[in-house]
C-alpha cells in the first residue's frame, strides 16, 4: 500500500501536472473506448510505463486520440489506477506519433479567460458584495478542506482593502471521498442560504472557524447548532437539510465545477483567471491587475 501510495504521488506531481496547494478529488474515468488499442495507443501506454516505471499493478487506459482543431496534433486521455487512486490526463500527441506533450494550448486569437466565464453558473448562488463590483472572484470550495479554510482566512483579512470593488461569489464543491462530513456541511450552507442569504456568509465563518471540531459524527448537530447562532429558523433548517432540494443544488453546483475544469480545492477564479490554492499574494496580484487594466482602458476612453 505504501509503495502505491507513492507511485500516485509521484504520477500526481509529475505526469499530471496537478496542483500542490490544493486538496484533490479523484477524476471521473476517462473513456478508452471498446475497441482494440490502435498502434498509437499502445505506443503511449507503453512510453509512459517505461517513463514512470509503472508495473502491472498499475492500470494505464488510453483513450482514442481525437482532433483538436490544430493541424498536426491530437489530443489523447490517459487514465491510471494505482490502487484506489484513479486520475485523469489530458495530452497531445503529434499525428506521426512520435511526439507527447503535457500542457494546455491557448488560442491567441481569443481572450483566455472568456470561456471560463461563460461556463461558470453564477445565479442563484451565495454572493457578497456589490454586484456591479468591477472585480468577480468566484469561489469552488470543500468546507471540510484545510486549503480552503486557509483561504478563507486569507479572504477575511483581505477583502475589506477592495471594499466596493470585489465581488465574491462561492460555489459548492465537496470532495466526498476524502471529506466525510463536507457534503453534509455544504447543504447546511445551502439551505441557509435558502432561509436567508445573508445567514449564508454567517454560516460560512461558522463552519470554517470551527472546522477542526467538527466531524462526521457530530457534523448534523454542529450545523444545526451554527444556523441557529446565525439567526435561522432551526425548525425549517432541519427540514431543508433533510429534504432533496438543498443536495440537488449542492451537485449541481459541483458539476459546474466540473465543467470549469475544477478538480481540486479551493479553485478561484478572479473575473476568469484560476487560482488554484490559498496563496493570499498571487490572489492580490490578480485583484489588483483587474483593477489596473480597468483603469487603463477607462483612461484611455477618455481620451
Amino acid at each position: 500500500m505504501k509503495t502505491a501510495l507513492c507511485l500516485f504521488a509521484f504520477l500526481a506531481l509529475y505526469l499530471f501536472g496537478l496542483e500542490a496547494y490544493g486538496q484533490q478529488s479523484t477524476a471521473p474515468a476517462a473513456n478508452p473506448g471498446t475497441a482494440a488499442a490502435s498502434p498509437m495507443q499502445k505506443n503511449i501506454e507503453t512510453y509512459l510505463r517505461h517513463l514512470y516505471a509503472f508495473g502491472p499493478d498499475v492500470k494505464v487506459s488510453v483513450a482514442v486520440p481525437k482532433e483538436t482543431g490544430v493541424e498536426g496534433i491530437l489530443e489523447v486521455s490517459i487514465h491510471v489506477i494505482i490502487g484506489e487512486s484513479k486520475e485523469d490526463a489530458k495530452f497531445y500527441v503529434s499525428k506521426d506519433g512520435k511526439f507527447l506533450f503535457r500542457g494546455d494550448m491557448s488560442d491567441m486569437t481569443k481572450d483566455p479567460l472568456a470561456e471560463a466565464r461563460s461556463l461558470m453558473q453564477l445565479k442563484d448562488a451565495p454572493s457578497a458584495g456589490d454586484a456591479n463590483a468591477p472585480v468577480t472572484l468566484v469561489e469552488y470550495s470543500d468546507f471540510e478542506c484545510p486549503v480552503c479554510k486557509s483561504l478563507h482566512d486569507a479572504l477575511r483579512a483581505l477583502l475589506p482593502k477592495y471594499a466596493g470593488k470585489v465581488r465574491v461569489i462561492f460555489k459548492d464543491f465537496p470532495i466526498e471521498q476524502i471529506h466525510p462530513w463536507a457534503r453534509t456541511a455544504a447543504i447546511a450552507g445551502r439551505c441557509s442560504y435558502q432561509q436567508d442569504p445573508k445567514a449564508f456568509w454567517k454560516m460560512y465563518d461558522l463552519i470554517y472557524d470551527n472546522q477542526e471540531i467538527i466531524s462526521a459524527a457530530n457534523a448534523w448537530t454542529k450545523m444545526t447548532d451554527y444556523a441557529e447562532r446565525s439567526g435561522l429558523n432551526a425548525e425549517t433548517f432541519k427540514t431543508c437539510m433533510a429534504g432533496a432540494e438543498a443536495g440537488a443544488a449542492v451537485d449541481a453546483s459541483r458539476t459546474n465545477g466540473l465543467q470549469v475544469e475544477v478538480n481540486s480545492t479551493p479553485t478561484v477564479f478572479v473575473n476568469g483567471r484560476r487560482m488554484v490554492g490559498a496563496d493570499s499574494h498571487l490572489l492580490e496580484q490578480y485583484i489588483n491587475y483587474e483593477l489596473a487594466q480597468q483603469q487603463s482602458t477607462k483612461a484611455a476612453e477618455k481620451k
